[in-house]
């Protein structure tokens, strides 16, 4: 079964990953992470995504195109990336989520993927 992992990260984290104080201990935490999941065979796919500041919202209202500057939520924290995993089950999924350098200081949410009949 495939699980989407959705990696939500702070401003702050956002930043330390484009070259703020933190960025090298950043990036060693998800290499470290990210070669976990290839060694074990869960990962399928994923990426980081680039800041909130970069995001276009979609609408139809009425059948007219509305396009917003900006992401979907306002809120703390931004859709910073997301990972998909191959596990048998949503514990083996969660377990995995919980080792995810943004579970530390930010969310992380998990959901089966939706099989297309």
């Amino acid at each position: 079964m495939n699980y989407m992992m959705m990696i939500f990260e702070s401003d702050d984290a956002m930043e330390s990953r484009n070259g703020g104080p933190n960025t090298e201990a950043y990036w060693a935490s998800w290499g470290a992470y990210h070669s976990a999941l290839t060694e074990a065979g869960v990962i399928t796919g994923g990426n980081a995504l680039q800041g909130k500041q970069t995001a276009t919202t979609l609408r139809i209202t009425d059948g007219k195109r509305q396009v917003q500057d900006g992401p979907y939520a306002d809120s703390k924290e931004q859709l910073g990336g997301y990972m998909v995993f191959d596990c048998p089950d949503l514990d083996t999924a969660l377990d995995w989520a919980a080792k995810c350098p943004a579970a530390e200081y930010g969310a992380v949410e998990v959901r089966p993927v939706h099989k297309s009949e």
